[in-house]
């Protein structure tokens, strides 16, 4: 019965045009008494349902989660609020499909690796000979001297086009991405998007594979089909961080007109702002950097101040991230399609202290304490590092938040 009210709730709540915001359950009884009329009133909580009805009570693939429309008791229930919906989508759903045939392809390969010489050159020759593709690779790569002296590569080298990171953006110009080398070349690759991120194919051809799903030795038939659009994906969340810094300067103030020279109250005023923002797949780790001191750091939760860190650092990882340094430090691996953030101390200065899972909609701020004794640090997927001040002119802080929206999503493909 409470499941067929939840339905009829949910039917209501899909074709209702009169207000966004008004409660189901208080407005259905007309509805649910006709339903109700000629049933038991009451029934056994042990009662096993009919077996007419199995079909509903059995357990699918599905990972949505329950009706937003929820009952508490005969009258109460919650206020819906279709923005405020957030569904898991079932895995296995999960599939890539090409609005329009894929034309352009970056490769990104492994820095100064010399065994991934000859599967990046097999790899461009295929793209461009055999599925004339538009092939994106970094300058640098071409600077390798086995790349830039193989003259009988030359021909194909001459068809690819090139980019360099921080001075060109190429974001509007890539169809997909095919990474060679381990974890850190996906989340390289991923640093080169702040925007939407195109499907990312990578080979396992590093050290770590957490997050390259594709050998290298049939990789003809499995690039063919990502390009026909038969292949899976993992959708996983990024973290948008903000590194906001104000500038402030003291000013002598009496009577509320400034007077150099004139002792008199101090006051600060905000000179300038200054806002850098990343998009980070792993993690954000705020650390003690070279001092020897325990590092104080404020966790603000939505404004609200929940935990004061004294020790190494904390980590704030996606459920991505979960699997790297924050498992190192003690978390607990989340699966990818779990919208949460995991927030990881390193090393506490107490034993009360332990990793927290806090919901992907919320808006974290990591800051100094006002009692810290030294400067931290902070890096984005281990790069971009710099340090975080405090002090009577500077005021610096982090805003972190990950919101289940196209542009914090990493479509990484799997085999």
């Amino acid at each position: 019965m409470e499941m067929s009210r939840e339905k009829l709730c949910a039917s209501k709540a899909d074709g209702s045009s009169d207000s966004a915001y008004h409660c189901l359950a208080c407005h259905d009884d007309e509805e649910w008494g006709s339903m109700s009329r000629g049933r038991a009133k009451s029934r056994s909580l042990s009662a096993s349902p009919a077996l007419g009805s199995t079909k509903e009570f059995r357990r699918t693939r599905s990972l949505h989660g329950p009706c937003p429309v929820t009952t508490f008791g005969p009258k109460a229930c919650m206020l819906q609020n279709p923005k405020t919906i957030m569904h898991i989508q079932d895995p296995a759903s999960q599939r890539l499909t090409w609005n329009k045939p894929p034309k352009s392809v970056l490769v990104i390969k492994k820095i100064r690796d010399a065994s991934l010489l000859q599967p990046f050159k097999e790899l461009c020759v295929y793209l461009t000979e055999e599925n004339n593709m538009i092939v994106y690779v970094e300058k640098k790569v071409l600077e390798d001297p086995a790349i830039a002296n193989d003259e009988n590569f030359g021909p194909v080298k001459k068809k690819f086009c090139t980019f360099r990171e921080d001075y060109d953006d190429i974001s509007n110009q890539i169809d997909f991405i095919i990474c060679l080398g381990g974890d850190g070349t996906l989340l390289y690759a991923s640093s080169l998007f702040q925007g939407s991120v195109p499907p990312v194919m990578a080979f396992h051809l590093g050290s770590l594979g957490f997050l390259t799903p594709f050998n290298f030795e049939n990789f003809q038939s499995q690039v063919t089909q990502v390009i026909e659009g038969n292949a899976a994906l993992v959708l996983r969340s990024r973290l948008k961080v903000k590194v906001v810094k104000e500038h402030r300067e003291k000013t002598t103030v009496q009577n509320g007109i400034e007077e150099n020279g004139v002792v008199s109250v101090n006051l600060e005023k905000e000179v300038g702002k200054q806002i850098m923002q990343y998009e980070v797949l792993n993690e954000v780790v705020v650390d003690r950097g070279p001092s020897s001191y325990l590092s104080n750091v404020d966790v603000f939760l939505d404004g609200h101040l929940i935990t004061t860190v004294q020790g190494d650092g904390v980590i704030v990882s996606t459920p991505t991230g979960s699997t790297a340094y924050a498992a190192a430090a003690g978390a607990s691996m989340i699966h990818p399609n779990v919208p949460a953030i995991m927030i990881t101390p390193i090393c506490p200065h107490s034993l009360s202290f332990r990793p927290i899972v806090v919901p992907a909609g919320v808006e974290l701020k990591i800051m100094l304490s006002p009692d810290a004794r030294n400067t931290a640090w902070v890096s984005f997927d281990g790069r971009k590092r710099q340090e975080i001040c405090h002090g009577d002119r500077d005021f610096q802080s982090l805003s972190l938040r990950s919101v289940q929206e196209q542009l914090d999503l990493v479509p990484v493909l799997k085999s």
